[in-house]
């Protein structure tokens, strides 16, 4: 500490060092374990569906999840350094609820093959992203500069989730497994 009482800028810089060592991975390994629920993309589900013109091909998305997960690390990793900062209580609150709500999507897209509720989630999500964002913005700036490519990615997997929606109506909430057995029967 120095005379002032206030942190050096080394001990600011290590503090933000030391969260970033674990919110870095925390994100990138929530990420990874949502990721892993409901067969993602290679699922009898998935595969069945009309691809919208705006697909990319799959590979994409486990490598900009990977460097959004990264960035977005980073960017809780200032809020949770900035000890004593007017508003960094709330801005981690209203930060962990959307970020449970960003690892629900998966399940609830390609676990219950939701496209109807997918959708809503994404909605949801880009407005509590805008929320956390203004809160970042008021705690550390470069936080919330670190979450606009997220909010660029999740809207338009909210516009890939509606196109979704349009193309596969009949889709919504139809396990094929079931619709198979069905059938067979």
């Amino acid at each position: 500490m120095s005379n002032s009482g206030l942190a050096s800028k080394g001990q600011l810089r290590a503090s933000f060092f030391r969260w970033a060592l674990l919110t870095v991975p925390s994100c990138v390994l929530l990420g990874f374990l949502a990721g892993q629920f409901g067969g993602g993309p290679d699922s009898i589900w998935f595969q069945s569906l009309i691809k919208p013109d705006i697909y990319p091909e799959p590979k994409w998305f486990g490598i900009v999840w990977t460097i959004l997960y990264v960035m977005i690390g980073f960017a809780a990793a200032l809020i949770c350094a900035a000890w004593g900062a007017r508003g960094r209580t709330a801005a981690l609150v209203v930060f962990v609820l959307h970020f449970a709500l960003n690892l629900s999507w998966t399940p609830i897209f390609f676990g219950a093959y939701q496209l109807t509720f997918g959708l809503y989630t994404l909605v949801a999500i880009v407005v509590t992203l805008l929320v956390v964002m203004a809160l970042f913005y008021r705690v550390r700036k470069l936080a919330a500069v670190l979450l606009i490519p997220y909010l660029a990615w999740v809207c338009f997997a909210t516009l890939l989730n509606y196109e979704f929606l349009k193309l596969n109506p009949d889709a919504d909430g139809q396990d094929p497994t079931q619709a198979m057995q069905r059938f067979e029967i």
